[in-house]
This record gives C-alpha cells, structure tokens and sequence, in this order.
C-alpha cells in the first residue's frame, strides 16, 4: 500500500507539476483529471500506467501515430439518460455520434497496431466497437443538425403539408400585395416581416381600407404593417401544423433516446476511456519535452539515479536558455542514507528535491529526466522536512514543529520508507540539537529506512562515516573562487566553507580570527581538514575530467584514422581488381595476337578457329554465373573504379607534362631534327625513323606504318650515325 503525505506533495512542489502537465491536455475532463492525480497506491497498476505512457511517448518517433482523441463531455448528457421521459436535444446527440466515432477509431486503430502498443490494446480490448448508436442517430439527424423529413411517416406528412400552405401563404400575399400597390395605398417600402411574418407596409391614412390584421406600425407613424386578410386563415392552419411538426419531433428524439439510453454504460465507458487517453497522451507530451524515460526497476529495493534533472528548474531553465546540472545519486542496501554537507547555496536541497521530486512521479505514473542506465524501486511511504515550516496558525515555532515532524516519522518510518530531511537538526541549540539529530538518524538506520539528509552538523558526519550502511556526500566547491560547481561527491564529507566564503563576502580579517578562536579548536582543525580533503578532492575531479577529454580525443582520432585506414584499404582492394582484370585482358590481346600471327604464317582456318574455340572455353570455365542485376552491380562498380583510376592516372600526367614543360625551358637549345635519326612523339612511346624532312613536317617510319607529323612534336631519341 504506497501512502504519500499531501505535506511531503506540497514540498516537493509535485502539484506545479501537475499544472505543467495539465497544460498538455486537450479535454475539458482530461485536464481535471490530471490535477486530481495522486500517486498509486497499487504497484501493478502504477507499471501498466507508465506502460502506457512510455508507448504513447513511442508513438511520437514512428510513422503509426495514434488517432486524435479530442471530445466533447457528455456529462450533462449521461445524467439527463438516467432520468425517464426526457429526451435529448440535436447539439448531444451530435456530441455522442462524435465520441462514439472518436473511440471506435482509436479502438480499430490499437487492434491493427497491437504490436506496437500492446499494453493500450490490453486496456482497450474490453470496450465494445458498435456502429448502431451512429447509425440510429443518423437516420434521424442529418448533417446540418436537423431532423430528417423521412424520420417519421407522419413527420413526412406534416412538412409536406406545411410546404404547401406556405407555398399558398406566398401566392395570397403576393395578391394582396398587386391589389394594394396599384391602389397605390402602400408605402414606397411595400412590404415588411413582423414576428417571422410578411406585412404589407400600408400607408396610414388606408388602413382602413385594407383588410387583414393590424401587426404594428412604424416609429413616426406613417406605416401601418398589416397581415393581409386573405393568408390569416392559412397562417392559423400553418401554426396548428408547425405545433403537431414540434411534437412530433420531441416524439422522434424521445423514442432515440430511449434507444440511446440502453447504451449509457458503454457511453460512459467510452468518456472514461478517452478521459484516460488524454491523461496518458498529457503525461507523454509532458516526457518528451524534458527527454524523461521510463528507467528499469530494479529487482531489489535499490535505486540509481544516473544525470537525473530537476523537472520544473529544468524545464525554467530551457525555456531561458540556461545550463541545468543534472546529479547521479544512488540509494542501495549498502548505502541507505546519504549525509550531504556542504555550504549554503551549493546545491544540497535541490539535490534532495530532486530524488523526492522524481520518485513521487514515478510513483504517479510519469516518466522521469535521467539517463537510461538508471534504475528505480518503489517505497510504500515517502516522507519529508523540507523548508522553513514555522507554524503561526498553531502557534509552532521552527524547532517544535521539527519536533513534531520527527515524532510522526518516528511512527511511520521502516524498511519501505524514503525519507528526506533538509537541514537536519536546526532550529534549536547546535549541541543539543546536534545530538537529538544524531539520536534520530539511528533510529531511522536501525529500521533499515532509506533516506537523504542535508546538514552542517559534523557529528552527523561522524556517524555517517562510522555506520557501514551510512555514507557521506558533499556538493562540490571550487576553493578559489569559492563558486558552487553544482556537482555532488559521494564518499566524503563537505566543509561549510563558513570562514572562508565570510571572507570572500568582506568581512575583515581580524573578526574572523576572533571568531575561529571562540570556538573548539578541534572542530575548526576537523572543518579545515574537510575543506583541505574537498580541495584536493576537487583538483581531483579537474584532473580526471581533463583525462578523459584527452582520452576522447585520443579515441576520436583513432576513429579517424581507422576510418581513413579502411577508405584506403578499399580503394587499394578496387585498384587491384581493376589491375587483374587489365593484365587478364593483355594476356588475352598477347595469345589472340599468338594466333593471329600463326595464322598469318599457315593461313590453316579450322585450326585458327579451334585454337580461338578452346581460349573461349578456357575463358568461359573461369566465369561465375550471375543475375543480371549483379552483373550491373558490377559493371557500375568496375566503371565508378575506372574513372577513379583514370582521374588519378589523368592526375598524374599532368603533373608529369608539367614538370615536362619545366624541363624544357631550362634545357639546352632542342636539337635540329635530320634524316634517319630516331625520333618519337612528345606524349608517346613508339619510336621510329625519319624517312623525309619537307615544309617543318617529317615522315616518320615505325615499320608497320609510316606517319606524317610536325618537326615540333618530336623529340630526338638516338641521332643517326651517317
């Protein structure tokens, strides 16, 4: 049974939580809800609701988002069905057709995305998917909201019968109107509507000569409005059918009430579900926008809370653009109560809302701002002393009210109990306070309470560092500017920094020398040693938070390199490829140029054609087969490789014609060119004779085939010996 006192609610500040939650949701009904929640008093139920709210959040990052479920109360309805003979108005018949729509979409939708939502599907398979309320309303109402004309047979008739007289209710008055205007006893305005009727606007001085029914008449008097004689029988005949329409309307919407009203379990089943729908999308809306999560519960009566954030100074934070330092805290069997010291405005009570904070939401089923490797328990009673809690109106003082809070954790507190107590053991004489304090927190050790506590007390620090299950805990200062670094150190006790932050705040020299001496000299050597360990500890801190950046680095870098590593790999393993494929493809030119060549010198076709056969088959036998698909994989893949290598090849050679270039201008005058020297192009290998020299151009001779080229793009390979 988990009971958390309202008291320990109001100072944890979990119902401006609620507001904050509340803002989310979309339904009137919904948002009530929402203000109205408590924590769980049942463990299974309190997982099947974070359940449910950590799969709507999921429904946030996929493509299946869940329908809208956005609806009108039918309250006022619900009560009105459980009263026989009445009947309901169009405007809530709409609203039911509505939410009934509204939860049969959601409903088909959960049964179709069961996978995903399975614990919603759960809750919702019991309610009843029906069509025939929509279906029921639809045949009477049409989409304007009136009664249709085919509702009733009678129904039918009447508004036939009514179209008819109006129609002989125009006609007449139409007739009056020519008769009385070519009389000229009409105003220029001639006609007029008084009480949803059409008057003839008669001037003054005719009225009496107009038959009909005086209706009224104009501010000056000159216009006399009077219901021609002629459509006053029609008009009563029309009034006694409007009457019978009315009641037989009320007779069509009682009858579909009284239908209706055998379905009001299920209409109310349906608000509920929707209600509950939009208390969960209003939790999952209030998780995404502070990262929250649902942490892993621990088997054992433990807890880890990793980079947990305060939720309303973070959210206040982000909306201002300001850091807010999350903190990592745990509670377990061998650490039950944390002592944090350390001095004022560094971090400690926040630290202590925090944990009490984000507990009594878990436990309200809301997710919670930490990191994913935390853990969480449940407690069946939270308990807390947080704040000034001076009562005027029973006449308390701080201390007796302390005194009065410690009395019922006295009663209340035991192994399933979390307590948290700021400022432990104030309010009265140190010493004496002090050691009532120390009295109570072995109490509360004994019973195998988890708790937190903040104090300057140094004999709860002592205790906490003698108690095995006990540990101390420090918020983290940095020594020379004396600024908070909002950071908690478990595992050692903190200095109150008193003298030194005295100091820093002006305070002369001398009063505070006078001070330390008023004092026991042991407990100014026991704060000293504190505050030299927090420094050293803190220098730790730098020191390690410096080596794991270098670390990072160091593993960032070789990433890097790794990565690079394998892009070269890869490319040498590409270029390769293409290499062998090359070299198969000369020595493929090289044996069809073998056959060609013993071809030339037998002029034997059956065995040219035997020997080409055989390479073909030779070739063939080293192919795999493949897809067409892969053979285009593979095309694509060989020629992306190729205009790499070609791009570094095409690279290269300019790099070389450059340094060609180079080479040239600072070379020796070119020599004059002759016959029968050998000779090749610039950008070329083959080398050859020249035949003739004529008009700056040579005929050069290769063997195969002789070209003419200009004198220019030669350069000399050997001179001839003649």
């Amino acid at each position: 049974m988990i009971n958390i006192h309202e008291k320990t609610l109001k100072d944890l500040e979990f119902f401006t939580v609620l507001d904050q939650v509340s803002t989310h949701s979309i339904t009137a009904l919904g948002k009530k809800t929402v203000l109205a929640i408590l924590p769980f008093s049942n463990g299974e139920q309190l997982k099947l609701e974070l359940d449910y709210v950590n799969e709507y959040l999921s429904s946030f990052d996929n493509d299946n988002r869940i329908p809208n479920h956005g609806f009108e109360t039918i309250a006022k309805e619900l009560k009105l069905l459980k009263i026989e003979n009445t009947y309901l108005e169009v405007s809530s018949l709409q609203k039911i057709v509505s939410i009934s729509l509204t939860v049969n979409t959601i409903l088909k939708f959960l049964e179709k995305f069961e996978d995903y939502y399975p614990k919603l599907h759960q809750y919702s398979k019991n309610i009843e998917v029906t069509k025939a309320i929509i279906e029921q309303v639809d045949a009477v109402v049409d989409r304007f909201g009136d009664i249709k004309n085919d509702a009733s047979p009678l129904l039918s008739e009447l508004r036939k019968s009514i179209n008819l007289l109006k129609g002989k209710i125009n006609s007449s008055f139409s007739s009056a109107l020519n008769t009385y205007h070519n009389l000229e006893y009409l105003d220029d305005i001639r006609e007029s509507v008084v009480d949803n009727k059409r008057v003839l606007a008669v001037k003054a001085m005719y009225r009496r000569k107009v038959k009909g029914a005086i209706m009224g008449g104009s501010k000056t008097g000159s216009i006399v409005y009077i219901e021609p004689e002629t459509t006053l029988q029609y008009s009563r005949e029309l009034n006694n059918l409007e009457y019978e329409e009315k009641e037989e309307v009320i007779k069509i919407l009682k009858a579909l009430t009284d239908y209706i009203r055998l379905f009001s379990p299920l209409l109310k089943q349906y608000q509920d579900f929707l209600t509950k729908i939009d208390v969960v999308s209003a939790k999952a809306k209030y998780a995404k926008s502070m990262d929250a999560i649902l942490p892993e519960f621990s088997k054992e009566r433990s807890m880890y809370l990793r980079d947990a954030y305060h939720p309303l100074l973070y959210l206040t934070n982000k909306e201002s653009g300001e850091k807010t330092f999350p903190q990592t805290i745990g509670l377990e069997k061998d650490s039950r109560i944390i002592v944090i010291s350390g001095p004022n405005a560094g971090g400690k009570s926040i630290t202590l809302k925090t944990v009490g904070l984000l507990q009594t939401m878990l436990q309200s089923g809301m997710l919670i701002p930490v990191h994913e490797r935390s853990t969480v328990c449940l407690f069946d009673r939270i308990l807390s002393d947080i704040g000034d809690n001076q009562s005027i109106e029973n006449h308390l003082s701080t201390y007796s009210y302390r005194l009065k809070q410690m009395n019922y954790f006295l009663r209340k507190c035991n192994d399933k109990t979390l307590f948290l107590i700021d400022e432990f053991g104030t309010g009265s004489d140190p010493e004496l306070g002090g050691a009532l304090a120390e009295t109570f927190l072995e109490v509360f050790y004994e019973r195998n309470a988890f708790g937190i506590i903040t104090t300057h007390y140094s004999n709860l620090k002592l205790l906490a560092n003698e108690l095995p299950h006990m540990v101390n805990a420090n918020m983290l200062f940095n020594e020379r500017s004396l600024e908070p670094m909002y950071k908690l150190a478990i595992g050692q006790a903190g200095s109150s920094f008193t003298f030194e932050v005295a100091q820093k705040n002006g305070i002369p020299y001398s009063l505070i020398n006078k001070s330390k001496k008023k004092i026991e000299r042991g407990k100014v050597r026991f704060d000293a040693t504190i505050a030299k360990l927090q420094k050293q500890r803190s220098k730790l801190e730098k020191t390690e938070r410096s080596l794991k950046e270098n670390e990072k680095k160091k593993q960032t870098e070789a990433d890097k390199l790794e990565e690079v590593n394998a892009k070269v790999q890869k490319k040498l393993e590409s270029f390769q490829e293409l290499y062998d494929s090359n070299q198969r493809l000369i020595y493929l030119g090289q044996k069809v140029n073998d056959i060609s060549e013993t071809y030339f010198e037998n002029k034997k076709k059956r065995e040219l054609m035997a020997e080409l056969f055989r390479l073909v088959q030779i070739e063939n036998s080293k192919r795999k087969k493949v897809s067409a698909k892969q053979k285009r994989a593979e095309k694509h893949k060989e020629k992306q490789v190729k205009q790499e290598a070609e791009k570094k090849v095409e690279a290269i050679r300019k790099k070389k014609k450059a340094a060609k270039k180079k080479e040239v201008i600072e070379e020796k005058p070119k020599p004059i060119l002759k016959v029968g020297d050998r000779v090749r192009m610039h950008d070329g290998r083959a080398v050859g004779s020249i035949d003739t020299i004529e008009k700056n151009k040579a005929i050069v001779n290769y063997g195969l085939f002789t070209t003419n080229v200009s004198l220019d793009l030669l350069e000399l390979v050997e001179a001839s010996k003649n």
